[in-house]
């Protein structure tokens, strides 16, 4: 066999090596009832949660409660089913979290309390269609 031969075989291999390794860190998008049956069956992995944030009539963001730390908060976010949960989340909070639209955090279960490691926000776009009245 050829050094070629060997080497492409060695980077085929790896390549497959990597895919399968990354594979298991997917995850994908649940409601919070569903990554909390995922918990209480004993799944630890980080579980991703879309949802919006609870706001008033007005539109104002409610339920921010900053830790007695100064620096971690908790939140209320609503999935997509309509569930409510509080979010606890270790760290500070995100510029422009209370602008965002959506919100998707990465976290698991511990108990009854969703702890987020990380929050992904979608922000009001600045490129949006505006109409402008001539």
């Amino acid at each position: 066999m050829k050094k070629s031969h060997i080497f492409i075989i060695v980077i085929i291999a790896a390549a497959v090596a990597i895919i399968l390794s990354t594979a298991e860190d997917a995850s994908t998008y649940v409601t919070f009832s569903e990554a909390y049956q995922m918990a209480s069956s004993g799944n630890n992995k980080p579980i991703h949660v879309v949802g919006e944030l609870k706001k008033d009539a007005a539109g104002n963001v409610e339920g921010i409660e900053t830790g007695a730390d100064k620096v971690s908060f908790s939140f209320i976010m609503i999935d997509d089913n309509g569930k409510e949960q509080k979010v606890y989340y270790n760290q500070p909070m995100p510029q422009d979290f209370t602008r965002s639209e959506k919100v998707v955090v990465i976290g698991r279960y511990r108990g009854e309390n969703f702890y987020a490691e990380k929050i992904l926000l979608k922000c009001p776009s600045k490129y949006q269609e505006n109409t402008v009245n001539v």
